[in-house]
């Protein structure tokens, strides 16, 4: 493996240029061969058992050139990453220059961790709210507890707004019924929007054990395509009408939801807890305001991966959450009329303040020589087998200490921008600098990529197939 050359390029990307030589060409070559030929018909052999030159004599030689550079080049890739140094960010994007019996030249262009020139990160001055709660704030913390003590009651009267309807619908677009429009014993709330406008309305009115055709007209800007804007009829049976009964609020109630005997103590309690959430979150933005200071005050290339990696990892969290609670993402997607684009849109600025921070944090990291000791990185274990009920040596075993040397170590670099902080006014942004990541914001495109940790990024990486096929020689 020769490097050739070493560019780097706007965005803190680099482009390596690649030279195989003849001889790993030919090992390379010699693994695609055992790998394809099993596919391979040739007269007068059983699949599969025809010699390479046989194969290459009637199909030519380059007939193995792609597979065998999308076997070798991974390596050769890392090698090269290895040998300059490169702290890599994404996945490379390859292409294919040459390839001959004497090797194979390829281009990798990816992204790398961008330098990072710190301005002010100590001193620096924040608003902080005052945490106040009243007796209204308690009466809304209650309104869990009662709706979970509420109890839902069969009625015969017609439904109205608020009540909940059991029915089986199914829906057709002319005449004929569509994928996903169909459902049994399902539970709608009659103004909860749930549902797409008008299906809950037509609703108002309906009695236990009646039939209605419910016309409705998606929205023109519905999550699928081949329903957007256009007229359904779903047909309804309608099970059961039912309305809430919410309990009384006194002692009894207080016994039956919590620990408390009396409904004061509940009471007592509730505001208690909430005046500490309430504290918590005020610390939480003034934190927060201080980095957003020191990431305005900082001078950074970010590399368009690095966002789209975090907003694609961002999306496939919320994703698994939805999943976890019992409904595939999909029927998510159809039921609130979004997308994937515009999810991965709207996670695109939450992306790029993460990948701000971050880089912050790895900066101020090394400006204070900040380091992780044993000692520390024991105490974190302990204190997550606290908060997952396991031994801290389990803990230990299970994520990886480079993992638990970054969150510490971006801890520390946070303390120190919290513990010379003040209460007081935030500065005014400055605007030129606010105008100009505005405008880039607007002209990033919109599409991502997966994430993946460091090593991760550069194994994966290594596996994507090459993008462009190959000028080939005889």
């Amino acid at each position: 493996m020769n490097v050739k050359s070493v560019e780097k390029l706007e965005k803190s990307r680099v482009a390596l240029t690649i030279e195989a030589s003849a001889q790993e060409f030919e090992a390379a070559l010699d693994q695609a061969y055992r790998k394809e030929r099993g596919r391979i018909m040739i007269p007068g052999f059983r699949k599969g058992k025809a010699p390479r030159k046989m194969i290459e004599a009637m199909y030519g030689a380059e007939i193995f050139y792609e597979e065998a550079v999308n076997e070798a080049y991974p390596g050769l890739y890392a090698q090269a990453v290895e040998q300059e140094k490169l702290d890599t960010v994404a996945y490379p994007e390859v292409e294919l220059l040459e390839a001959n019996k004497d090797g194979f030249t390829f281009k990798a262009t990816v992204a790398v961790r961008p330098e990072v020139k710190l301005g002010k990160y100590k001193g620096l001055s924040a608003p902080k709210d005052v945490a106040k709660v009243t007796e209204k704030d308690i009466d809304n913390e209650m309104q869990p507890y009662v709706q979970r003590a509420t109890r839902m009651v069969d009625v015969e009267r017609k439904a109205k707004k608020g009540d909940t309807v059991n029915i089986d619908f199914e829906g057709f677009m002319d005449g004929k019924a569509f994928e996903g429009g169909k459902g049994e014993n399902h539970d709608l709330e009659l103004g909860s929007g749930q549902f797409i406008p008008g299906f809950e309305d037509q609703l108002i009115g309906v009695k236990a054990e009646a039939e209605k055709d419910v016309v409705v007209t998606f929205p023109e800007d519905y999550g699928a395509k081949e329903l957007a804007g256009k007229e359904a009829t779903f047909k309804v049976n309608v099970h059961a009408v039912k309305e809430k009964v919410a309990p009384k609020l006194d002692d009894e109630f207080a016994k039956d939801v919590s620990e408390f005997e009396t409904l004061a103590d509940f009471r007592k309690d509730l505001g208690s807890k909430l005046q500490e959430r309430r504290e918590a979150q005020a610390q939480r933005a003034f934190e927060e305001n201080l980095l957003e200071q020191v990431t305005d005050d900082m001078t950074v290339e970010i590399p368009d991966a690095m966002v789209e990696n975090r907003a694609q990892q961002m999306l496939e969290d919320y994703s698994q959450r939805i999943t976890s609670q019992g409904i595939s993402f999909e029927q998510y997607l159809a039921m609130t009329g979004m997308t994937v684009d515009i999810l991965k849109a709207q996670a695109t600025e939450g992306a790029l303040r993460q990948v701000k921070v971050e880089l912050a944090l790895d900066a101020i990291a090394a400006a204070e020589k900040i380091e992780i000791t044993e000692e520390e990185i024991n105490a974190e274990c302990d204190r997550l087998g606290e908060q997952y009920q396991m031994p801290g040596t389990e803990i230990r075993k299970i994520v990886p200490e480079q993992e638990l040397k970054g969150d510490l170590t971006h801890r520390k670099a946070a303390d120190v921008i919290y513990t010379s902080a003040k209460v007081g006014k935030a500065p005014a942004k400055k605007a030129a600098k606010k105008e100009e990541e505005t405008k880039a914001e607007q002209e990033k495109p919109a599409k991502k990529a997966a994430t993946k940790k460091a090593a991760e990024k550069k194994e994966e990486g290594e596996k994507k197939p090459a993008t462009k096929k190959a000028k080939t020689e005889e």
